[in-house]
């Protein structure tokens, strides 16, 4: 499972409800889901029930048919940001890259440095101060800045590369 953004990729559904979507035919001139997206990959979806305000944005699981969306995580909606109980209608879903998503939102400062904080959620370590280093934080999952200890000038990089 990866995941997997394209363009055009865009489909229709009659699915209420907040659970998994049955994705539709393409619409003219897209691909499907499984076309541009793949067996088994998440992607990030956006639903819109046409003629509403209904409106959900998040990280969502295909099947292995790509059948199916289920709606992973939740990003944005027209419920405070929650799973929507979408009403009857035809609703269009389409694959989207969230503004929350992308490297503008979190660069905001010369010399920001980007890193994971989890998966699939950029984040930045802000400009540290002179004389301190670059080093993993006690949980061992984000990076920080510290004070150097007996390194008097220079640079150290220590890494480690398995092939």
């Amino acid at each position: 499972m990866a995941l997997v953004l394209n363009d055009r990729v865009k489909v229709t559904s009659t699915t209420t409800g907040t659970g998994a979507f049955a994705l539709g035919a393409a619409a003219t001139g897209f691909e499907t889901f499984a076309q541009g997206i793949g067996n088994n990959n998440t992607t990030y979806y956006c639903i819109f029930n046409q003629g509403t305000t209904e409106f959900e944005t998040g990280l969502g699981t295909l099947d292995g048919s790509s059948a199916n969306l289920t709606r992973t995580a939740v990003i944005s909606s027209s419920n405070s940001d929650s799973a929507v109980d979408f009403s009857a209608g035809t609703k269009d879903v389409f694959c989207t890259l969230p503004a929350s998503k992308t490297m503008e939102m979190v660069l905001t400062t010369q010399g920001d440095m980007p890193y994971a904080s989890a998966a699939n959620t950029p984040a930045r370590l802000a400009l540290g101060s002179a004389g301190h280093i670059l080093q993993v934080n006690s949980g061992g999952n984000a990076p920080e800045w510290a004070a150097s200890s007996g390194v008097s000038s220079g640079f150290v990089i220590a890494m480690s590369i398995a092939l």
